[in-house]
C-alpha cells in the first residue's frame, strides 16, 4: 500500500512547522508548499514544494497527490494593500480548493481566523453561530472571511473540509504575535479597559487541533463544512499576557495607556496620513488595532470539544515556561 501523502501550505512558518512536527509522528510523507526554501524542513526530511498560491499550475503539482491539504499559508497582518491580501487569502484559497477538487484530494484542513466575525465590539463567549460583519476595518479580516467562505461553499461541492479558527498563536520560535508586543515594548500603551479577556492558544495545541480536525474528518464526513473555534480555554486579560511575554523576553511591563477612543482616533489618523504619502510600512495604530486591543474576544469551544475531542494539552502557564526557556537558550547561543 502506498503511503499517505500530505500537503501543508506554509510549511515553513510558525503554526506550518508545528503542523508538520506533529505529522511526523504518523506513518504518512509530509509536503510543504511555500515560496520559499527552508533549511529546518530539509533537516525533518520534510519534501519541500516551492510556487506561488497565486499561480494556479503552482497550486496544482502540489496538491497532486495529496491524501490530505492542510491550508495554512496566509498573509497576515492590519496593514498594507487589500489587494496583496487578497491574492493571497482569497485567489490562493481558490486555488488550493479547485486543485483539491481537480486531484481528488480527500480532505481540507484550513486555517481561519475569529477575526473574520469580529464586528468591532466585545466578544465574549461566542461561538460559531456569530454571523460575518457587514464591514472590516482591514483586509487581513475581510479577505480570511471570504477564504473561509469559499471553503465552507466548496464542502456543498464535495470536498471535505474543516475550518479552525485559532486565536493568537503563540510559543518558541513565533515570529509574529510576541515578535510584535517586543518591538514595540517601549511605545505601548494600554488601550480602554484593563480587565478585557481575550482568548489566547498554544501552538503545540492548535497543531493538535489541526491533526485532530483532520482524523476526525476522515472517521466521520457528517463533520465537513464545519467552523470551529479553538483556544486555551482560559481567557486572560490581554494585557496580563502581553506582560507575560515581556517578563519572559527578560522586558519589563508596559506601564502607559490611553482610552480607546483616543487610540482609536489616532489609529485614523495615522492611517489617512499613511495612506496620502505611500508610506509601506505599519502605523503605529491603526482603526482595526485600536478596536481589537480595546475589546474582549473569548470564545466557547463547545463545538471543537465535542466534535473534534479538542482540549488544550499545555496550559497557558506550561507554555509561558517553555517561552521563557526559549528565549533564554536564544541569549546564550
Amino acid at each position: 500500500m502506498q503511503m499517505k501523502q500530505v500537503l501543508v501550505t506554509g510549511g515553513g512558518g510558525f503554526l506550518g512547522k508545528a503542523i508538520v512536527r506533529k505529522l511526523q509522528e504518523k506513518k504518512i510523507k509530509i509536503f510543504s508548499f511555500s515560496r520559499q526554501f527552508y533549511t529546518d524542513l530539509d533537516t525533518m526530511g520534510v519534501e519541500q514544494i516551492q510556487g506561488d498560491l497565486a499561480n494556479q499550475p503552482d497550486v496544482n503539482r502540489a496538491c497532486k497527490g495529496m491524501e490530505t491539504v492542510f491550508h495554512v499559508a496566509a498573509k497576515a497582518g492590519i496593514w498594507g494593500r487589500f489587494d496583496d491580501f487578497y491574492k493571497t487569502n482569497v485567489v490562493g484559497t481558490r486555488h488550493i480548493l479547485s486543485a483539491c477538487m481537480d486531484h481528488s484530494v480527500a480532505q481540507l484542513i484550513y486555517t481561519s481566523s475569529p477575526s473574520v466575525v469580529f464586528d468591532d465590539t466585545d466578544m465574549e463567549n461566542a461561538d460559531e453561530t456569530v454571523p460575518y460583519p457587514d464591514k472590516y476595518l482591514a483586509p487581513y479580516p475581510e479577505t480570511k472571511a471570504m477564504a473561509e467562505k469559499l471553503v465552507v461553499q466548496a464542502a456543498d461541492m464535495g470536498l471535505k473540509t474543516i475550518s479552525l479558527r485559532p486565536h493568537l498563536i503563540w510559543g518558541p520560535e513565533d515570529n509574529h504575535l510576541v515578535p510584535a508586543i517586543i518591538n514595540r515594548r517601549k511605545r505601548l500603551k494600554k488601550i480602554g479597559p484593563v480587565n478585557d479577556l481575550v482568548d489566547t492558544i498554544y501552538v503545540d495545541n492548535a497543531a493538535d487541533a489541526h491533526l485532530l480536525a483532520w482524523e476526525k474528518l476522515s472517521a466521520n464526513p457528517s463533520l465537513s463544512g464545519n467552523v470551529y473555534f479553538i483556544s486555551q480555554d482560559d481567557p486572560v486579560s490581554k494585557w496580563e499576557m502581553a506582560n507575560a511575554f515581556l517578563g519572559a523576553a527578560g522586558h519589563p511591563p508596559i506601564k502607559g495607556r490611553v482610552s480607546a477612543r483616543t487610540a482609536y482616533l489616532a489609529g485614523a489618523v495615522f492611517e489617512a496620513v499613511f495612506k496620502v504619502f505611500n508610506i509601506k510600512k505599519e502605523p503605529p495604530m491603526t482603526r482595526f488595532a485600536a478596536k481589537e486591543l480595546a475589546t474582549s474576544h473569548w470564545f466557547d469551544i463547545s463545538r471543537a470539544k465535542n466534535d473534534l475531542g479538542y482540549t488544550p494539552k499545555i496550559s497557558t502557564q506550561e507554555g509561558l515556561i517553555q517561552l521563557k526557556e526559549w528565549f533564554s537558550q536564544k541569549k546564550n547561543r
